[in-house]
């Protein structure tokens, strides 16, 4: 029953907004507590829940895409976007600029979590796009299953670290493993599968680019363009490999720690732009202030969705939904690493976070571990790859990407869903090919 509730929910959802066209937040909320009281909560404890739900998604997300849309409008008004863009076409020609686009996001994927490279690659693609003329879809999707693939399969990212450590998983085998999982599944489910995609061409929203041609006066150096745009990248890459080596509690190894905060990264980057690309370009501070306020202006409802969709996973969680999906599962009579996805998997669907869902699977199949001898590094790709699987409605990620790519919900689930089950299936086959030699 918990199951057909939450399906029923979510069937709801997919109408208000796609048939009515009603107020994506709004229906979010709507359903929220139609799930909530429906699964047996009380309405004051669906209220709390909700808000819950709400302040978890957004106490991380509002700095981060605020930030991203402030760095995302200076890099496209000052023509750091176009230079940037300009010299990958030099450099790899239009033929291979996918590939460009897809190792640029698999090395940025690596030390940065997935919502900030986001809003920081973004722009650029919209550019890209721009100016080949080629279709969005087609340039921005393999930078994104990038993206996507390093965020759920490769510490140090919040899941798969939490993942290592809960499995017992020797780190650097699991970073080996996981980087020869990760590329065909990028390849899969980026380049090849975009391919298909042509026919979708949207045009998204002008405040995520600039659709002035810049002169080659006008534009900052190549050099100032990309120091500032993948700032962020550089400080938290640098970071990431030294704290390594310090003791988190000197001096020095508190700054490190301070600086690898991707929040502190993105303000510094805020600052340097506002000189690198603001003041040093000419502008004006009260021209600088207004273009950073017209970004975060311009996001508020992104904002304001992906909150909603926080709000419906923290139903499905305390409501029971993913313990009840897991309890069904777990004792099926199957390989451990298909059953470790496919408990990941299913409680992606249902719950919408891909690190709910792999942490939630950590706790119901650990003593599978010493119950078979399975390798815990291949159970930690094995849950990271269930927890990308089908991203849909209940998923933050779902629609940043809808309404940064400006497409409808039955667009998103063509394109972005289905390039997140191509990788999460990929990733699957994968590590079963890896079990076969270790």
């Amino acid at each position: 029953m918990p199951l057909i509730i939450i399906v029923i929910g979510i069937l709801l959802l997919v109408l208000l907004i796609g048939y009515f066209k009603f107020n994506t937040f709004i229906s979010f909320i709507l359903v929220s507590v139609g799930v909530g009281i429906a699964e047996g909560m009380d309405p004051i404890t669906v209220s709390h829940s909700i808000q819950k739900g709400i302040g978890s998604v957004m106490g991380f997300l509002v700095i981060i895409l605020g930030f991203g849309a402030m760095l995302g409008k200076m890099v496209a008004d000052s023509g750091a976007a176009q230079r940037i863009s300009d010299s990958l076409i030099a450099a790899f020609g239009i033929k291979y600029l996918q590939w460009a686009l897809v190792l640029t996001g698999f090395i940025i994927g690596i030390p940065m979590f997935y919502s900030v490279g986001f809003v920081i690659m973004v722009p650029l693609v919209f550019t890209v796009a721009a100016s080949t003329r080629m279709p969005l879809l087609y340039v921005g999707l393999p930078m994104l299953a990038a993206l996507s693939v390093t965020h759920g399969y490769l510490p140090p990212h919040p899941a798969p670290s939490a993942l290592v450590n809960d499995y017992g998983a020797d780190l650097g085998l699991t970073l080996i493993y996981g980087l020869v999982v990760a590329v065909p599944a990028i390849i899969l489910g980026g380049p090849i599968f975009s391919s298909t995609l042509k026919k979708y061409n949207p045009k998204p929203l002008a405040i995520f680019y600039n659709p002035k041609i810049f002169t080659d006066k006008e534009m900052p150096s190549l050099g100032i363009s990309v120091f500032t745009a993948l700032l962020p990248v550089i400080v938290l890459g640098f970071t990431a490999i030294i704290k390594m080596f310090v003791d988190s509690e000197s001096l020095f190894g508190s700054i490190i720690y301070t600086l690898s905060d991707p929040i502190i990264a993105m303000l510094i980057t805020i600052v340097v732009a506002v000189f690198t690309l603001g003041i040093n370009r000419g502008m004006s501070m009260n021209d600088i202030s207004q273009s950073l306020k017209t970004a975060v202006e311009n996001i508020a409802m992104i904002l304001f969705i992906i909150a909603g969709a926080g709000a419906l996973k923290q139903i499905m969680i305390d409501s029971g939904v993913s313990d009840y999906i897991a309890e069904g599962l777990k004792d099926v009579d199957v390989s451990p690493l298909i059953l470790t996805w496919g408990i990941a998997a299913v409680i992606r669907v249902c719950v919408g976070s891909a690190t709910v869902a792999g942490l939630t699977t950590a706790g119901i199949v650990f003593p599978l571990i010493s119950q078979t001898g399975v390798s815990p590094e291949l159970m930690v790709l094995a849950t990271g790859a269930g927890s990308l699987m089908f991203s849909h409605v209940n998923d933050g990620g779902f629609w940043m990407f809808k309404e940064y790519f400006n497409l409808t919900v039955k667009e998103t689930i063509k394109t972005w869903s289905v390039m997140e089950t191509i990788v999460s299936i990929s990733g699957l086959v994968g590590v079963l090919i890896l079990n076969m030699f270790i």
